[in-house]
This record gives structure tokens, C-alpha cells and sequence, in this order.
């Protein structure tokens, strides 16, 4: 039997830092959302793990043991092995969470087929801040480091979605290390909509910093008809909703030839 999964790419609708840690993270508030398409794994029982990546991506995972898909089955208990597969379509180093959403599908389909143990929320967040909030795959609010979840009402499900990235991987830690530390305030709104639009991210500064070719990605979307658009984690993929999908399709056709695009609506 084969098992199938998608990893759903992350986007922050929102997302403000409001302290460096003592221990060398941040504190933040973000708002998670999920699109509806990203990255692909199957596997099938084998008497050892072993993973195999591929797909526009894939050329980048040089070091499958390294990986965070090998991580995430090492983690868990599921039998004797697995063969995985993993079609890689989101960019790497992209603000997106791949290799959590990557490892979030792992969990799912850990979960699926022989449960997981008590303590998953422990074993996701060993793996990466963004894991546990990719295991579910839901919009919901992180605090802490990200690890701390709590559920939203989801009003913003079905919408359309366009994701552009200038095809520049921008690595988390220079960015976080390039925040100016002023706290510019708390999550504001009862519901994911009015969170988003009162949102921010306190990294899109720093990002751009590092990756002027932001500004631009932001600029093209802000001129395609789009409600709202942000830059989504530490970049450098920016995020764009739309009031209908003819809306989010015309603008990933006059986006830049170069340019890596996704189309999607929110879970």
C-alpha cells in the first residue's frame, strides 16, 4: 500500500516579533495559513527507511540523511521502513516551511496508519518551530517561538492565493538577526480576516536588506488587483489574496517570466 501526502506550503498572514530571548530566539506572534498545494511524498513499507527526492527542487536536498523528512521518520515509530519519495516543488530557504511541511506530511501519515504517540507536539518542535503548526496544517495562531498554538476562527478557507518568489533562497537566521528588536505590538482582531489585514511581518525590512528583489515581487503584486499581500516568513516569497481565482490566475500570468509562482486557494 502506497501512502500519499502533501506537504502544504505555510504562508504568515501575519507575523510580529516582539523580543529577542535570552537564549538566542525570538518571541513571536504569527498568524499560520495553509495553501492547498506544495510539496509531495509517498511511501511505501520497506524493511529500512530510505528517501528519495525529486522534482524542481529536489536538486538542492543533497544530504537525504540530513534531511528533515529522514528526521521526522527517525522520530517516529512505523514499522520497519518506509520508502519515501518526495517531490520537491517549494523553493527551499523561501519563507514557506518546506522541510516542516515536508516533515508535517510525515506526521499525518505516521498518524494515519499507525497513530502517534502522546507526546507529537514535543518530537514536531524538536524538529523545527514550524512543525507542529505544519502537522495539522490549519490556520492558527503560534506564539513562543511558533510552537505555541492556539485555534482561530477561519474565515479566510477558499481563498484564492498566489505565492511569487524571485527565485533568491534567503537563509532565517540573518534575517532575525537583522530585526531592528522594536516591538511594535500585539495580534489585533476576533477573526483570521481582520488579524491579516491589521497584521504585519517585522521581518519584511530585514528581509529586503538582504534581498532588495523583494520590493519588487511586492510592488507587481500590489498592482494585480490583490486585497492583501505580504511577505511571508523571512522571505523572500511573497504571498497575494484575492477576491476570486480568475483575479489570482490573471496576476500569475503577468507575473515575471523568471519568477517562481504558485497558485492556490487557503485551507
Amino acid at each position: 500500500m502506497t501512502l500519499r501526502e502533501t506537504a502544504y506550503a505555510k504562508i504568515n498572514l501575519a507575523l510580529h516579533v516582539r523580543r529577542r530571548r535570552d537564549d538566542g530566539y525570538h518571541e513571536l506572534e504569527t498568524l499560520f495559513a495553509f495553501v492547498d498545494a506544495g510539496d509531495e511524498l509517498a511511501a511505501t513499507p520497506a524493511q529500512a527507511d530510505s528517501l528519495r527526492v525529486m522534482g524542481e527542487f529536489g536538486g538542492v536536498l543533497d544530504d537525504p540523511f540530513g534531511n528533515i523528512v529522514a528526521k521526522a521518520l527517525h522520530a517516529l515509530p512505523h514499522g520497519a521502513g518506509w520508502a519515501v519519495t518526495l517531490e520537491k516543488n517549494l523553493p527551499v530557504a523561501a519563507g514557506l516551511g518546506g522541510g516542516s511541511a515536508d516533515a508535517g506530511a510525515i506526521f499525518r501519515m505516521v498518524r494515519d496508519s499507525h497513530g502517534l504517540p502522546d507526546d507529537w507536539h514535543a518530537r514536531a518542535a524538536k524538529l523545527g518551530a514550524d512543525v507542529p503548526a505544519c502537522v495539522e496544517s490549519v490556520a492558527c495562531i503560534g506564539r513562543g517561538i511558533g510552537t505555541e498554538l492556539e485555534p482561530i476562527a477561519n474565515d479566510l478557507a477558499g481563498t484564492s492565493v498566489l505565492l511569487v518568489n524571485p527565485r533568491i533562497p534567503l537563509a532565517t537566521g540573518p534575517v532575525f538577526k537583522s530585526w531592528d528588536e522594536i516591538d511594535r505590538g500585539p495580534l489585533e482582531g476576533a477573526n483570521l480576516r481582520a488579524m491579516a489585514m491589521s497584521g504585519r511581518n517585522d521581518l519584511e525590512a530585514p528581509a529586503l536588506s538582504l534581498v532588495p528583489e523583494i520590493a519588487a515581487v511586492l510592488e507587481a503584486l500590489r498592482q494585480s488587483g490583490a486585497w492583501l499581500v505580504r511577505m511571508s516568513g523571512s522571505g523572500a516569497t511573497c504571498f497575494a489574496l484575492y477576491e476570486t481565482a480568475e483575479q489570482r490566475d490573471a496576476a500569475q500570468v503577468a507575473m515575471p517570466a523568471g519568477w517562481w509562482t504558485m497558485a492556490g486557494a487557503l485551507r
